[in-house]
């Protein structure tokens, strides 16, 4: 069941790097990885940097896609982000950065929400 779970994300995440892709956006990186934790997908939005978290609920007993991205989580993402920053800073500067959310009930490119500044630093 693992493996179904991780095939649907990844499948999710690539269906959301598509659409925010179609609306504009430049991708920048993929599954960044440091010790706080992962970034889904950065992305540029004209000059803003935009630190993405991809979240797929097939089932809502556990709450929403939104309600799964706690402050705890919220916190990690920050501290990834932070630590992108410090290691890529001569890439992008002094430059405006926000955090987005793709939520999805169902891993299909119809079911997407794009919640920008979904929540500050």
């Amino acid at each position: 069941m693992k493996i179904n779970q991780n095939n649907a994300g990844l499948a999710a995440e690539k269906m959301a790097a598509a659409y925010l892709m179609n609306h504009g956006l430049k991708i920048i990186v993929q599954n960044y990885h440091c010790r706080f934790g992962e970034i889904d997908l950065i992305m540029k939005d004209g000059k803003t940097l935009v630190f993405i978290e991809v979240r797929l609920r097939s089932n809502r007993k556990f709450g929403s896609a939104a309600a799964s991205i706690t402050p705890q989580k919220q916190q990690k993402l920050i501290l990834t982000a932070q630590t992108y920053l410090q290691d890529f800073s001569r890439q992008h500067g002094d430059c405006p950065c926000r955090f987005d959310a793709i939520l999805m009930d169902k891993a299909d490119a119809s079911h997407i929400e794009w919640l920008r500044n979904a929540f500050d630093a």
